[in-house]
């Protein structure tokens, strides 16, 4: 993917990995999705106010096993990586000094990314007079203390906290999709930095309170709702990725569909040597998220994002 080098100075671009570290960390999950968001629409370029409609929705009253108004939107690996280590805080900024960061590159990378993302969101937010809060992305190393979420070790992979509009990154996590997952490249990466922004974008559209009442209400099925989150943030994903349409390079597209398919839960659950159980499901299977990330690139339309209608 072609890029423009300098986002990391970014005033919505934390960088901890120089912090120092104490106490323990764990894991958590993710929340429910689906509503109405302006969003951008064809390639290159933005549409207007689109209606995603929740339809006919079956939830649980949890999601991950823990509080829907606690956890944030996440590449759930757990069950392939281990990761472990000491908390650091996401609120006192030490970034690892100049010259001495063997991540400069990926970081300034991951920070264009972020920011093209989130500047397309807003943009089309702003367009259609509604409210933007910005998102931060928060680069750290091992574990992290969030400042809405808890404490999450590297173990769980990318995620969301809607807590406090922050996507959590562990670089190292690019590197562990190409041995562990054989999901390398840059736009794998760039595919899931914006997944998590595609939660943001569910948060800020208000879609994260209507799923929370929605859940009070039912209890139904535990983890329908996330699966269907999961895949709508795969498919905003791909309506962003059409806005780059133009700085893409020969395979980057195929570099994303393996990434999106090495993290379905069938998928991960195989490769953790455990036995395929659809009923535990919580992101969707490799053919499902690689469907949604596609036809969101493919239409460039977020209508067709509507996860929450009918069969997906």
């Amino acid at each position: 993917m072609k890029w423009k080098r300098g986002r990391s100075r970014d005033r919505n671009v934390i960088d901890i990995r120089g912090a120092r570290r104490s106490g323990g960390g764990g894991g958590f999950g993710g929340l429910g999705a689906g509503g109405n968001l302006p969003l951008p629409g064809g390639k290159g370029g933005i549409g207007g106010l689109i209606g995603i409609v929740i339809v006919a929705i079956v939830i649980g009253t949890q999601v991950f096993g823990g509080s829907s108004t606690s956890g944030g939107g996440g590449f759930d690996i757990g069950s392939v990586l281990n990761g472990a280590g000491a908390v650091p805080g996401a609120n006192s900024p030490a970034p690892l000094p100049a010259g001495q960061d063997p991540d400069a590159d990926l970081k300034d990378f991951s920070a264009y990314v972020f920011t093209d993302a989130q500047d397309v969101w807003r943009r089309a937010f702003e367009r259609q007079g509604r409210p933007w809060r910005d998102a931060q992305v928060v680069f750290y190393s091992g574990a992290v203390s969030t400042g809405g979420c808890g404490n999450a070790t590297s173990a769980v992979g990318p995620f969301y906290c809607p807590a406090d509009s922050r996507v959590y990154l562990d670089l190292g996590f690019y590197r562990e999709m190409e041995r562990q997952l054989s999901a390398g490249g840059d736009f794998a990466w760039a595919y899931v930095i914006a997944h998590e922004m595609g939660h943001h974008v569910q948060n800020t559209g208000g879609i994260s309170d209507q799923v929370a009442r929605a859940e009070r209400e039912r209890s139904e099925s535990r983890n329908e709702i996330s699966v269907r989150n999961e895949l709508q943030a795969d498919c905003l994903a791909g309506v962003w990725a059409s806005t780059v349409f133009d700085q893409l390079e020969q395979g980057d597209l195929e570099e994303a569909f393996r990434a999106s398919e090495a993290v379905g839960d069938d998928r991960l659950q195989s490769r953790a040597g455990g036995r395929v159980d659809p009923d535990s499901f919580t992101h969707g299977t490799s053919a499902q998220r690689r469907h949604w990330f596609e036809q969101g690139y493919e239409s460039g339309k977020p209508e067709t994002c509507d996860t929450f209608s009918g069969d997906f």
